[in-house]
């Protein structure tokens, strides 16, 4: 029987679908050195202390693409443990508002179309995230 010692590290990770208004989803792929290589992904990041799931989701943005979102309505939260991580994500549907996205911390980026999503890997806790989105029907 596990005790909570033997529970691996737990993250926050505020996560952001963002639309441009062509009605398509930015993904960026994780440089192949850190975890999940390779991996596409939808772009966010860990919350800091004191941050709020809006705040967390514009500063990663910012960080990671160099660009600035509106923070629109939760999507879904998902709680998935991977062998070495727990993580909790929270995601929103994002806005894009203005900039050009760059690859700052990611090795490729991509605006694609709901129904390309299938075209690419992604980590196992994304696949709700992309389950929800089909899910959603219309977004008018």
């Amino acid at each position: 029987m596990s005790t909570i010692n033997s529970l691996p590290p737990h993250k926050i990770i505020g996560v952001a679908v963002i639309w441009n208004d062509q009605e398509q989803i930015l993904i960026d792929r994780r440089r192949p050195e850190g975890a999940m290589g390779g991996l596409w992904e939808f772009p966010g990041g860990k919350i800091e202390p004191g941050e709020t799931i809006s705040e967390c989701i514009q500063r990663e943005i910012s960080e990671e693409l160099g660009i600035v979102i509106e923070v629109g309505e939760h999507l879904i939260t998902i709680e998935h443990t991977y062998t070495d991580l727990r993580v909790t994500l929270t995601v929103h549907h994002c806005r894009h508002v203005t900039g050009v996205p760059q690859p700052l911390e990611s090795d490729e980026i991509r605006w694609v179309t709901l129904e390309e999503l299938e075209e690419f890997t992604f980590p196992k806790a994304n696949i709700q995230i992309i389950a929800a989105l089909k899910g959603m029907g219309s977004r008018e």
